[in-house]
């Protein structure tokens, strides 16, 4: 069974940045999709807002909100998903969590399927 463990995660000023790590394990072949979620305080735990994915062939996918402030990368060698997060705002505040699929074409946006870390906390303050 794929596992997912990120890292990274933590309290900066708006502006600020990080970089957060998911490391996977459980499995012979690299999930076909592996991404990121948020989840939004006071929201649902249901609530899971789509941020990045990229496939095992290396194409990005990127919520339009973003604008370009996030960049979803790679290490296939070292099983190893990476989110790096740049101007980060208080609205970016969340658990963000690193989700892998082994079937093509299903994870993105909605993350309902699949597997899912427990996730970082990243607070951003004003």
């Amino acid at each position: 069974e794929v596992q997912l463990v990120e890292s990274g995660g933590g309290s900066v000023q708006a502006g600020g940045s990080l970089r957060l790590s998911c490391q996977a394990s459980g499995y012979n072949h690299r999930p076909y999709d592996m991404g990121w979620f948020r989840r939004p305080p006071g929201k649902e735990r249901r609530v899971r807002e789509a941020i990045a994915m990229i496939d095992a062939e290396g194409r990005t996918t990127y919520a339009e909100f973003l604008k370009g402030r996030f960049t979803i990368s790679q290490d296939n060698a070292k099983r190893m998903l990476y989110l790096e997060m740049t101007n980060l705002e208080p609205n970016d505040t969340a658990v963000y969590v690193c989700a892998a699929d082994l079937i093509r074409g299903r994870l993105w946006p909605t993350f309902t399927y699949g597997y899912w870390g427990k996730g970082t906390q990243v607070t951003v303050s004003s």
